[in-house]
């Protein structure tokens, strides 16, 4: 009888554990709620549909989030390479064409002969098999209390928030210069800059704003740093938005030859570039407000809003006490063993759900297999995360990929770019010697190829 194993949640994180399972010979049954059901934040019936931003962070190694990426590719990955076809310019980040990702990651999944995608709900934790749990934040109500009623543990909240999107022929390009700060890149972003009395009249307005209703918000609003509303990042001070996501460092305004006092910054929604959106501007605001507040930013004046921000309920489990480091649930709570995965376990981001779902997946598969598991060394980003989820903390909140999570290096390193990069090469190093341990190295090739042509670009550089 051939092994089978159940993914629930067409997500990143779902997508990436059906695919992986899938690769060691296993039969995989993925569920995905759309078109049945859709959450509030989803639109589209395809698969690892991206919902906050259309940036997968940065891309270099010598980051957080691209040491992550580099791993992920060590591992076998879906996303990376599917992520790396459908980019859109985004200077030293990793920006995606939503619709054509989405596109690229449903078609391999369907044409994946191990795969059989099944289009409804589930909202039970009891299965004949082995499964992954990759619901996302956005759980639906019946899966949510299936989860409780398992675990004991009442699930935490917080709040999420998605940018507007505007058109790229509204924005006026007299005022809004292409560049990217200290000129890296291929000036990928659109920049739009505020002198000081421009700054505070805005500042004014976007912190006097009016919010849209929040029906099913608890009135001790919980918002995470990651994702968090620019109104509510601007009540902190008026200068904390100004040394944030609207920070003028590494530019200059060409009609001026200064730097700016502040700059809204603008980048590819799509691989058409027909479409921008505002860089760091989640938010609640209603939807009048937001119109009448973000044409106040200079070059926006006449701005096209094709999709205003909106803000959504997330949850996520109190891992510490329910997750081992491979995401597995402790303890015999289910007729088959359960893992949870993506943005539910308290990793934040896109890549960061991905993994999850990854390292979820070859766990399932290789228990299921007999084959000896990973043990991912802390010095390494995925690593780092896996702890992050299950070590015990009194308030546990969600994490994304950062160098702050990795051990110090054996001998300090003064210049911040070089000690990055040597982190992260320490990290590849470490990943791999787990991997030979483990018996998988199907994909060194891929990354050798990959660290070598970053390396070559970086010299050029």
């Amino acid at each position: 009888m051939e092994k089978k194993a159940v993914v629930v949640g067409g997500g990143m994180a779902g997508c990436e554990a059906a695919q992986v399972i899938a690769s060691y010979g296993i039969d995989v049954d993925l569920y995905e709620q759309k078109p049945v059901q859709f959450s509030p934040a989803h639109k589209s019936e395809g698969l690892a549909e991206l919902v906050c931003s259309n940036s997968l962070k940065a891309s270099r190694l010598g980051s957080a989030s691209g040491l992550l990426k580099e791993e992920m590719r060590l591992m076998g990955s879906l996303l990376v390479p599917c992520a790396e076809e459908t980019a859109v310019a985004a200077g030293g980040a990793l920006a995606v064409d939503r619709e054509l990702f989405s596109d690229l990651v449903t078609r391999k999944i369907s044409e994946n002969p191990r795969i059989h995608l099944v289009r409804e709900e589930v909202s039970t934790l009891q299965f004949d098999c082995p499964a992954v749990i990759a619901t996302g934040p956005l759980t639906s109500d019946r899966m949510a209390d299936a989860i409780r009623s398992l675990t004991g543990e009442a699930s935490l909240s917080f709040y999420d928030a998605a940018a507007p999107i505007v058109t790229a022929d509204s924005i006026d390009r007299s005022v809004a210069f292409a560049a990217s700060r200290y000129g890296r890149g291929e000036d990928d972003y659109l920049n739009c800059p505020m002198n000081k009395e421009e700054y505070e009249a805005f500042f004014e307005a976007l912190t006097q704003a009016e919010q849209a209703p929040r029906h099913d918000v608890d009135e001790k609003l919980k918002v995470y740093e990651g994702c968090m509303p620019i109104e509510v990042m601007a009540r902190r001070g008026p200068d904390t938005i100004r040394f944030g996501p609207l920070k003028p460092v590494g530019l200059r305004d060409p009609r001026t030859g200064h730097r700016p006092w502040a700059v809204v910054q603008l980048r590819k929604e799509n691989a058409a570039g027909t479409m921008y959106n505002l860089v760091g501007f989640q938010t609640n605001l209603r939807w009048g407000e937001q119109k009448r507040v973000f044409s106040m930013i200079p070059g926006l004046q006449n701005a096209e809003f094709v999709r205003y921000g909106v803000m959504h309920r997330n949850t996520f489990l109190n891992s510490p006490k329910l997750l081992g480091r491979d995401f597995r649930l402790q303890g015999d709570k289910t007729s088959s063993p359960l893992w949870f995965a993506g943005q539910m376990t308290g990793v934040e981001g896109y890549m960061e759900s991905a993994m999850s779902g990854l390292v979820a997946g070859h766990a399932l598969a290789r228990q299921m297999l007999g084959l000896t598991p990973f043990s991912l060394p802390p010095e390494t980003m995925c690593g780092a995360l896996c702890g992050h989820v299950s070590t015990p903390s009194a308030d546990f909140q969600p994490m994304g990929s950062n160098m702050g999570l990795l051990p110090p290096l054996p001998a300090r390193i003064r210049d911040k770019k070089l000690r990055y990069l040597e982190t992260a090469r320490r990290a590849i190093e470490a990943l791999k010697t787990e991997l030979r341990r483990a018996d998988y190295t199907g994909f060194f090739a891929a990354s050798e190829a990959h660290l070598q042509q970053e390396d070559t670009e970086s010299q050029k550089g």
